[in-house]
């Protein structure tokens, strides 16, 4: 499939992303925040690769949480995250000027997948230390000298005891 200017893209980045069993948390290094993305929300950022249309989205959803959801579903999701700077282009807001009952009327609350929330926080400037101190093995850890642990990256991803 050609990368298609109409398909959402997400953000990767300035992003120090961690993936846990039920979310993905994601530090946005130049807004110097913190967003906790649900796993509805964690999948929609990951399928807007530029590749994907909505409708796209919408049938990988579907064949994966084995829900039904509508595209306002999908487009709920890429608002948030676009409202949260984690998607690479401007996308036109699709619920601009609508009251969150609103759109979750317009969604329909018949589906058992849980909506898409991020829950974003602003962190203070010391955990800009913490975040480069990123690892995905022991040896990252050498070349950061002021991480708490130059030899141990912990099951967090961070080099630190």
């Amino acid at each position: 499939m050609m990368n298609n200017p109409q398909n959402p893209i997400a953000r990767n980045n300035g992003l120090v992303i961690q993936e846990m069993p039920d979310e993905v948390l994601v530090y946005d290094l130049d807004a110097n925040k913190a967003h906790c993305l649900n796993e509805t929300a964690a999948f929609v950022w990951k399928s807007c690769d530029g590749n994907n249309s909505v409708a796209d989205i919408v049938r990988e959803f579907e064949a994966n949480a084995g829900g039904r959801v509508s595209e306002d579903f999908v487009w709920l999701a890429i608002d948030q995250l676009q409202e949260k700077g984690l998607m690479e282009k401007n996308v036109e807001p699709r619920f601009a000027g609508q009251s969150r009952r609103d759109v979750l009327k317009k969604i329909g609350l018949a589906t058992v997948v849980a909506l898409p929330v991020i829950a974003s926080l602003v962190t203070p400037q010391s955990a800009l230390a913490a975040a480069s101190c990123a690892c995905i093995n022991p040896a990252a850890c050498g070349a950061q000298g002021t991480c708490p642990s130059t030899v141990n990256c912990n099951g967090s991803g961070v080099c630190a005891p």
